[in-house]
This record gives C-alpha cells, sequence and structure tokens, in this order.
C-alpha cells in the first residue's frame, strides 16, 4: 500500500481532514503510516492557509495500536536504529493545531497519538486505553507520562498495569477528553471545532497552543514567563489590534494572520 493510500487529505477551506487508512488492522501504526502521517501533517504545517488540522480515523478505530508484527519481528538495536518513537515527538513539534476526531477503539500508540493533538472529540463509542502490558510491554510514546497528566496517577497506573480502557463518558469526566458527541457526529463534530479555532487569529492560536503545553513541561514560574512575553507578541500582530477594534466598533474581525 503506497503512503498516499494510508494516510488521506481532504482540504476544505481554512481546515485539513487527515484520515488514517489501514482500515483492516484497525489502523495499526506501522512505521509506513507513521512516516507517511507525519510527513503530511508537516507539509499542511508549512501551509499558511491551514489554520487547523483534523486527525480521524474510521467509526471502528482511531487506531488500535502499535504494530504487533513489526514490534515481535524488530530488536531493541533495530528500534533505535529506526528512530520509531520519534515520530510521535515530530507530532508534538508541530505548530498548527489538531482535533482528534475518535470514533471506537484508541489504544496503545493510538492513545497517545492522540494525546499529542490539542483538543480530542470523542464518539460515545470511543475507547481509549493502553493495553501494552497484556503483550509483556508497557507504553513507549509517552504514555506513561503524558496519561498520569491527564487523567491523574491512580487513573493512569490502573490502566497501564491493568491494561483497563476507559469509555468516553469516562474519559470526559477525568479530562482526557474536551467533547463526546453522538456516534454519528464524531466527525462533523471533530470539523465544526476545527473551522471554529480556524476563525480566530492564526498568531494568537499558535502562541496560546505553545503556552498551555509548556505548562506541562516547565515549573509555574518560567510557564508564567513564557505566557507573558507570548502575550506581548501576540498584542504586537496586525491580528489583535483588528480584533480589539472590531470588538469596540461591534463587528466581526478579519484575521489575516500577521
Amino acid at each position: 500500500m503506497s503512503d498516499e493510500q494510508l494516510v488521506l487529505t481532504q482540504r476544505d477551506g481554512a481546515i485539513a481532514v487527515v484520515s488514517l487508512n489501514r482500515p483492516r488492522q484497525l489502523n495499526a501504526l506501522s512505521g509506513p503510516l507513521m512516516d507517511a502521517l507525519v510527513a503530511t501533517l508537516e507539509e499542511l504545517d508549512a501551509d499558511d492557509g491551514v489554520r487547523c488540522v483534523v486527525l480521524a480515523g474510521n467509526e471502528r478505530a482511531f487506531a488500535a495500536g502499535a504494530d504487533i508484527s513489526e514490534l515481535a519481528e524488530g530488536t531493541p538495536i533495530s528500534m533505535y536504529e529506526s528512530r520509531r518513537i520519534d515520530r510521535w515527538d515530530a507530532v508534538h513539534a508541530l505548530r498548527t493545531p489538531i482535533v482528534a476526531a475518535v470514533s471506537g477503539y484508541c489504544l496503545g500508540g493510538g492513545c497517545e497519538l492522540a494525546m499529542l493533538c490539542d483538543v480530542i472529540v470523542a464518539s460515545e463509542t470511543a475507547r481509549f486505553g493502553q493495553p501494552e502490558i497484556n503483550v509483556g510491554v508497557f507504553p513507549g510514546a509517552g504514555g506513561t507520562q503524558r496519561l498520569p497528566r491527564a487523567v491523574g496517577k491512580a487513573v493512569a497506573m490502573d490502566m497501564i498495569l491493568t491494561g483497563r480502557m476507559l469509555s468516553a463518558d469516562e474519559a470526559f469526566g477525568l479530562g482526557l477528553v474536551a467533547r463526546v458527541v453522538m456516534k454519528e457526529a464524531w466527525l462533523s463534530e471533530a470539523k465544526r471545532v476545527a473551522r471554529e479555532i480556524a476563525s480566530k487569529s492564526p498568531i494568537a492560536v499558535r502562541l496560546a497552543k505553545e503556552a498551555v503545553d509548556a505548562s506541562f513541561e516547565s515549573p509555574l514560574s518560567a510557564g508564567l514567563e513564557l505566557e507573558r512575553r507570548a502575550f506581548y507578541l501576540a498584542r504586537a500582530a496586525e491580528d489583535a489590534t483588528e480584533g480589539l477594534n472590531a470588538f469596540v466598533e461591534k463587528r466581526q474581525p478579519h484575521f489575516r494572520g500577521r
């Protein structure tokens, strides 16, 4: 299967919908799939016309985890040399906000991929988990670090050590998921959220994303300093002047991304 078939892309104005496309394998995250995904997302990230990305699977699965056959055949050295985990780091480095549209299984590397996104919109059918312990390993693409920050240590430890899965409602209650919708609306709601984000100033959105991400990776004092500098930078943009003037003049702002 070619890279173009592994990842499908559709442009819709200022948003792009990127869909994982290994339906028979429940979108298991093989090396070629992750390579194609990263290449696609980086290309979109460099496009000023794209202000938000929706990352989706299909109704049955966002992604059911890593490709187990690859892990079984690999060695520690081959995994190190292939820099497999770097692909998740590349997604984290993107500036453009990403809305994850999750329906069905979101497990293992798929859950770790969803946690790299900025907003998760989940179908009522969604199931989140880190079941790697069941095959003798544990999360290796950020799950042991990001999951406790999202749901707390107690629940994260339960999920990682037992393989427990969370329902969409449980994930929402614990703060892993931003919105839960009926099963027919998982993709349309994610697109709606993406369009809402895309309607804002892209400069302010990217700076806000950086500031929030920093809050999980730095002490409070350093995070506050970054936030302050980012706020001043956002205010220096033409978009901020436009937005403030539009509010005073009681009209809709027209953000140009500069």
